[in-house]
């Protein structure tokens, strides 16, 4: 016979986690009642002991009669024995006793006739009230307790069915309450013990000391966890319990660290898809182990991710309530430090598992701390959302985020940052643009149908041109994941949230600060924009304009935003933009010429798409009016200003080749030049020369010198005059910030003086000048004459005067 295999089964994680929360307090204390069963008897004992002690000495008997009357000695005894005959106490319960004792300290209780139902003091009815009603409750006689029976298997006879019991012991509440008597009085000892004090050394020691602990532990379960999840993923509760952390001297670092480490647990262990709960038809079915063990690997990953994210939120809003817990383990300058670390962690998860469970929920908590008080958790959310935007191929993250945003905006009523919008700025709508070009162009293959290869192929061509496409719809599956027009759909969905955000903005909220975000956000997406829009959306902003409450670099994302607009799709419109000329041609001398140099980038694209790009709409006039204002500007602003700006001027005069005769200093047609008009048309630039060059080719700065020379030399593409490559290819944005000085570097480098050849000593005669050293060679070779001194003729002429 073979022995039987204990058949217990371990419970299952899912049973685990459903195990509730009072049954794991009855198990502990349970535990901790056996452990203390042996300590709680002999405390019960010593306290009787001692209560009995206490009561014999404390407690005397009050005499009625007059102390000061002595009695002999036999008859007190007596009187107490007969008062002990007469009075069983022992018989008696506790509240017959105590109201015994409060009657028998009045002197009426002796003197009135206790068969009279009169009332002695008419006051004292309420006392006698409570008696009679005492006196009415039935008396109920000790029982033993119910015992409660167990349903054995029965047993078959000859008889019949006989049916078996046993009977289940019946727990003593007053066990019970003694218990807690013990435990009570057990706290009271432990408080009343004295709390040996350390000090501030010996307490540093000691919290390295527990820390370090602590560290061994978390490292511990991360490690076990990350060699084996699926095995180990119970031990991720253990590690999230420890987000609870009691003691006082680590509760903060030791929190930290785990939020830290489930945060980086939860990014190497999840998988790349979904988890979808399973249905009641799938856990009904049998599977593998191998299975089942997965759906339990994937069910508790689940459970403690959502557990976890709970338990970040939890510390965010603590934080922002400012509430103290119960336990007043971390103080309220302590919250902020966690919210921080758990806000961070909440980024990091937003941007490394856009496809992971939850993710939605993550958006919510970290959209409205975009708008928080605090800069640095504000600054953090708003670089997670940009991060993700960057990354998001599809778009599915990003759509999520940007209704988010939208209805928050929307629900503040248009007063949050201005950061918030400018995340916009981050969403890859320009590349699934060029993508859809290259795949119109690039069609996809059709394959040949059955009909089709009937007729042109043989019998084994068939066979081989099955087994071919085959091939190819594996390969086009495995390459391209997601369809272009699942994109596309997604990207148009996500435009028009972010329009029509803009457009509110727009027309509610004109003086608002996000106006300069909406107006950049515009001038990058406005290709994309409804050609029916573009009139109204004209009007709109040349009324901004000029309205006069824009600064100059509202004003000129507005000129941005147009020229976009009529760039692209806005060819068919019939438009004049000559207003929009004539503001950027005004705006130009209000730049700011010191270090926040904001505006001429902008400057430097709104002449790009202009000019450059417009160069059949552009008169000679203006663009000559526009090169000698930049010249001009150019002596003003910082180096890396003027080189772009000076790269924009040698564009402009290959572009518009007329524009060379500002190089003669001889005037051309009728008229003079009048720098103060500001109307690029009609101020006579032609009348002009750009003498600014010959100024700026003796400026400190060597590209500078060079693009001053390269222009005045006409811009030749060839010869001495001509730039080097790595100038004249690039463009004037990307010169503007190779050139910059944001960093506190010059660039190029200045070159170090040169060293002293040893051997040689400068003397001092190589200091001076040729001529005023022979000079002093003559004058030191004469030889001095002794002459006497005599003061009196100068005397006698000056007196004479």
């Amino acid at each position: 016979m073979k022995a039987r295999r204990n058949k217990k089964q371990i419970p299952s994680f899912r049973k685990l986690i459903k195990t509730s929360k009072v049954k794991l307090e009855n198990k502990l204390k349970n535990k901790q009642f056996k452990q203390q069963s042996t300590l709680k008897k002999y405390r019960k004992e010593q306290r009787k002991l001692r209560q009995a002690v206490k009561d014999a000495v404390s407690k005397k008997p009050i005499p009625l009669e007059n102390p000061k009357e002595k009695r002999p000695g036999k008859r007190i005894e007596r009187e107490e024995e007969e008062e002990e005959e007469a009075l069983p106490l022992d018989m008696m319960d506790e509240d017959d006793l105590q109201l015994m004792k409060d009657l028998g300290q009045r002197a009426s209780f002796l003197t009135r006739d206790l068969s009279s139902s009169e009332p002695v003091h008419a006051k004292k009815r309420k006392h006698e009230h409570i008696i009679d009603k005492y006196e009415k409750i039935p008396r109920t006689l000790q029982t033993a307790p119910e015992k409660e029976l167990i349903h054995l298997l029965p047993i078959k006879d000859k008889s019949g069915i006989i049916p078996q019991t046993r009977e289940k012991p019946v727990t003593d509440s007053n066990k019970d309450e003694e218990d807690q008597e013990e435990e009570r009085e057990l706290e009271e000892e432990i408080i009343e013990d004295p709390i040996q004090e350390l000090t501030i050394e010996e307490h540093l020691i000691e919290r390295k000391k527990k820390l370090q602990e602590k560290k061994m532990h978390i490292a511990a379960l991360a490690s076990a966890i990350l060699s084996d999840p699926e095995s180990n993923i119970k031990k991720l509760k253990e590690l999230r319990s420890m987000l609870m952390e009691q003691d006082p001297d680590v509760a903060v670092t030791v929190r930290k660290l785990v939020i830290v480490s489930l945060m980086e647990l939860f990014k190497d262990i999840t998988p790349s898809y979904k988890i979808r709960p399973l249905t009641e038809a799938e856990k009904s079915t049998k599977t593998r182990k191998e299975t089942q063990k997965l759906r339990e690997f994937e069910e508790g990953l689940v459970s403690q991710y959502k557990f976890y994210l709970e338990n970040l939120e939890q510390m965010v809003k603590d934080w922002k309530q400012r509430k103290l817990k119960k336990s007043n383990v971390v103080s309220l300058k302590a919250y902020k430090g966690l919210a921080e670390v758990a806000v961070k962690s909440l980024c990091e998860l937003l941007v490394a598992l856009p496809h992971f469970n939850f993710h939605n929920n993550i958006i919510v908590l970290i959209v409205p701390l975009m708008n928080d008080m605090s800069k640095s958790i504000s600054e953090m959310c708003c670089e997670a959302v940009k991060k993700l935007f960057k990354q998001d191929k599809l778009g599915q993250a990003s759509l999520g985020v940007i209704k988010v945003i939208s209805g928050f905006v929307k629900g503040r009523n248009y007063e949050v940052r201005p950061e918030m919008l400018k995340t916009f700025l981050c969403l890859r709508i320009k590349e699934v643009e060029v993508k859809k070009d290259t795949e119109d162009i690039n069609k996809p293959k059709k394959f040949m149908t059955f009909k089709e290869k009937r007729k042109s192929l043989s019998r084994m061509q068939r066979k081989w041109k099955k087994a071919e496409e085959k091939l190819e719809r594996e390969l086009r599956e495995a390459e391209a994941s997601e369809s272009t027009e699942k994109k596309l759909k997604l990207h148009t969905e996500t435009l028009n949230i972010v329009f029509v955000t803009y457009f509110r903005i727009l027309k509610k909220a004109q003086r608002s600060p996000l106006l300069p975000a909406v107006l950049e956000g515009l001038a990058k997406f406005a290709h994309l924009i409804n050609v029916e829009f573009f009139d109204d959306l004209l009007v709109v902003l040349h009324t901004l304009i000029e309205s006069g409450d824009l600064s100059y670099q509202e004003s000129l994302h507005c000129v941005q935003t147009a020229f976009h607009i009529l760039s692209g799709q806005g060819d068919v419109l019939n438009i004049d933009p000559m207003k929009f000329y004539t503001h950027l041609y005004k705006t130009l001398f209000k730049l700011h010429a010191g270090a926040t140099n904001e505006g001429v980038e902008i400057v430097l694209q709104c002449l790009d798409v202009m000019l450059t790009k417009r160069r059949k709409q552009v008169s000679q006039q203006r663009a000559l009016a526009f090169i000698k204002r930049l010249c001009t500007l150019a002596l003003h602003v910082l180096p890396n200003s003027s080189i772009g700006i000076l790269a924009t001027t040698r564009i402009l005069m290959h572009t518009f080749p007329k524009t060379d005769l500002l190089l003669d200093s001889e005037s051309q047609g009728s008229g003079v030049f009048l720098p103060e008009l500001d109307e690029p048309e009609y101020c006579n630039a032609q009348n002009s020369a750009l003498w600014e060059l010959h100024a700026l080719r003796r400026h400190y700065h060597p590209i500078v010198q060079r693009f001053a020379a390269h222009l005045i030399a006409g811009a030749p593409s060839e010869g001495s005059g001509a730039l080097k490559p790595e100038l004249s290819r690039r463009s004037a944005a990307e010169l503007f910030e190779a050139y910059s000085m944001a960093e506190m570097t010059f660039n190029p480098p200045v070159e170090s003086s040169n060293p002293k050849i040893k051997g040689k000593v400068l003397q001092g005669d190589s200091f001076l000048n040729e001529d005023l050293n022979q000079l002093i060679k003559r004058y030191s070779s004469e030889v001095a004459t002794e002459s006497p001194l005599d003061f009196t003729k100068y005397l006698k002429t000056s007196l004479h005067q």
